[in-house]
């Protein structure tokens, strides 16, 4: 008698293994290092912030308490979308781009 994916009686089919680990199994991205640089009324701001890899600038720049929308990131000399995923070890500067008041 063949009983349903889900039961633990009768013969398994040991192909699917990798869809069964539990998720405490899965292995955790890599983690890459930023350092950012807020500018912000003629003085610096740096941080050092441990991300996983692939992490947008977004989601980065919430963690800071920075409003994305009113911030312009640059890489180098470069200028970077919001929903760029970071993919190694870098320096942003961002330049919060609204006064507030």
């Amino acid at each position: 008698m063949r009983m349903h994916r889900g039961s633990s009686k009768g013969p398994r089919d040991r192909s699917r293994g990798s869809e069964s680990l539990p998720l405490s199994a899965s292995p955790s991205p890599p983690e890459i290092e930023l350092t950012i640089e807020i500018t912000r009324a003629g003085t610096v701001d740096r941080r050092t912030l441990t991300v996983p890899k692939g992490a947008l600038i977004r989601s980065v720049l919430k963690q800071l308490g920075e409003a994305p929308e009113g911030c312009a990131v640059l890489i180098g000399d470069v200028p970077q979308p919001l929903d760029t995923p970071l993919e190694g070890s870098s320096t942003l500067t961002v330049l919060p781009t609204f006064s507030g008041g």
